[in-house]
């Protein structure tokens, strides 16, 4: 029986490591060469209660492709987005976790000859256009070089969810 119950416990502590180690990876082709490459965030300087810097620091296993950081971010969700602009990269999107409030704004960037740059100015989201599955950005199917940006803004004493379509470089 002691032993069992040693290796139960042996077996969970395993378990709840191996659960801390895990990182979040993305597969796309982010600098346009035809190789998969992956990214992932790694967070600095942020307590719980989002005390600290808190700054999260988007990676490529690429190392030919520079980081970037966000901030404040306290880690955060990466979406490959697809060849948004028609530039042959996929460009990269990011929703920040923060600790207080639904209103959170969504990041969209691509890369360019001197770097990552935001493709549009952040997106107002609120977590009711993520419940009601509204994603803030898409290629827009009915204008070439345009994109459709999903937004939630304090419209009337209630929270609004808009789209429109907006021209991109």
């Amino acid at each position: 029986m002691k032993k069992l119950i040693i290796t139960i416990v042996t077996l969970c502590c395993s378990f709840c490591m191996a659960q801390e180690k895990i990182e979040e990876k993305l597969e796309g082709d982010f600098d346009g060469n035809g190789t998969k490459e992956y990214i992932y965030v790694k967070v600095a300087d942020c307590t719980d209660e989002c005390d600290g810097t808190c700054e999260t620091t988007i990676y490529f296993s690429d190392k030919n492709i520079k980081p970037f950081v966000i901030s404040p971010a306290k880690g955060g969700a990466l979406y490959n987005l697809g060849d948004l602009n028609n530039d042959g990269k996929d460009d990269v999107g990011f929703y920040p976790n923060w600790c207080t409030s639904c209103w959170h704004p969504f990041y969209v960037y691509t890369l360019s000859k001197t770097g990552w740059k935001p493709m549009v100015d952040p997106i107002s989201t609120h977590c009711n256009q993520w419940e009601e599955d509204k994603f803030p950005i898409k290629k827009d199917p009915k204008k070439k070089g345009n994109v459709i940006i999903t937004t939630s803004e304090w419209k009337d004493d209630d929270i609004r969810v808009t789209s429109k379509s907006v021209k991109v470089n």
